[in-house]
């Protein structure tokens, strides 16, 4: 089950005695526990919910907790992450986890625990007896890396949570800012919905004045000084960002990957590719292509190859310490402008 079915779910159902969340969305992983821990009492949430790792407590111990009847309120939550038996990888914590005991208490749960595995995993194995057993009783859910065409679903998710509504230029400005990261994208829009209250609308003028300025665009910003041919520009940009504490190794594979988008979008234009067939293809938001649609007429393609090499090589320069790093970054702008 996905994320926005379990959430909806959850909101109408009673809680299940077992989950298991599976996947390497970190954020999605802790929302949806906040979610089923607030299916008990406020009170019962200190008292009523414990947590282990099982990279260093058993499965058995885990279910020791499990079977052991709350001593106040009426439910307990016992978490336990890192169920490493679930997948295919071997178990080189040295505990020992009795898959025995597990198998038996998944096909008669107690009534007044909810046990969740969370497994921050890309996939578990399907073939083990203990994983099969597990999708017949209990309840499953997905929290999987978010991909960059379905980020809108997420703000409209969020946002409709938070009881606002975003004028459709918005969605632009968060996806340009925060891109995939549902976490900076859950405190933009908490944000929002502060100023405008409950029901209200975000317009674009409210958006610019709230909204946390992230690398990414800067990088966007470095990119159009190239353009302009703006060393000054270009020099106060990453001025900025130093100040920012962004590191000089990542502004150069920042301002990579914008040249790197933008060559492939040229590329891909020229083979006849729509707008939407080439967010696809290269697996970002349609807006990341409608901003290097922009960009690369401005651009032949052999330069954007220059800029791509000059980036790899002021990056192997800075990693072997045969430049200063600021002074390699503003050398890489030189070279970029007064090409």
């Amino acid at each position: 089950m996905k994320y926005i079915e379990a959430v909806e779910k959850l909101r109408k159902v009673k809680l299940e005695n077992i989950y298991v969340i599976y996947g390497t969305e970190s954020y999605l992983i802790e929302s949806i526990i906040k979610k089923i821990m607030q299916k008990i009492a406020t009170e019962d949430q200190t008292d009523n919910v414990s947590k282990y790792d099982l990279e260093e407590v058993s499965i058995q111990d885990v279910l020791l907790d499990v079977e052991t009847y709350p001593f106040f309120g009426e439910r307990k939550i016992v978490l336990a992450y890192h169920p490493i038996f679930l997948t295919a990888k071997p178990n080189k914590t040295g505990i020992d986890h009795d898959m025995e005991s597990l198998l038996s208490y998944v096909q008669e749960p107690v009534d007044f625990s909810t046990l969740i595995l969370v497994a921050p995993y890309e996939k578990l194995d399907e073939r083990k007896k203990l994983t099969k057993l597990l999708k017949k009783n209990a309840m499953f859910i997905a929290c999987e890396e978010i991909k960059a065409w379905h980020i809108d679903q997420w703000i409209d998710h969020m946002t409709k949570e938070l009881k606002m509504s975003l004028e459709k230029p918005v969605y632009e400005m968060l996806v340009q800012e925060s891109g995939t990261n549902l976490s900076l994208l859950q405190k933009e829009l908490e944000k929002f919905a502060l100023y405008v209250e409950e029901n209200g609308k975000v317009t674009t003028d409210i958006a610019d004045q709230l909204l946390s300025r992230q690398a990414n665009t800067s990088g966007l910003k470095l990119v159009d000084a190239v353009i302009a041919k703006d060393l000054t520009r270009a020099i106060q940009i990453f001025k900025d960002l130093e100040r920012m504490n962004e590191e000089v190794i990542a502004l150069v594979a920042l301002l990579a990957a914008q040249f790197r988008t933008i060559y492939q979008v040229k590329i891909l234009k020229q083979k006849g590719y729509s707008q939407n067939q080439m967010a696809q293809q290269l697996k970002v938001h349609p807006y990341v292509v409608k901003m290097a649609l922009e960009r690369e007429k401005k651009f032949a393609l052999d330069f954007l190859y220059f800029c791509l090499t000059a980036c790899a090589n002021t990056d192997s320069e800075i990693k072997q310490g045969k430049s200063e790093k600021t002074l390699a970054f503003e050398m890489l702008l030189y070279q970029l402008i007064n090409k």
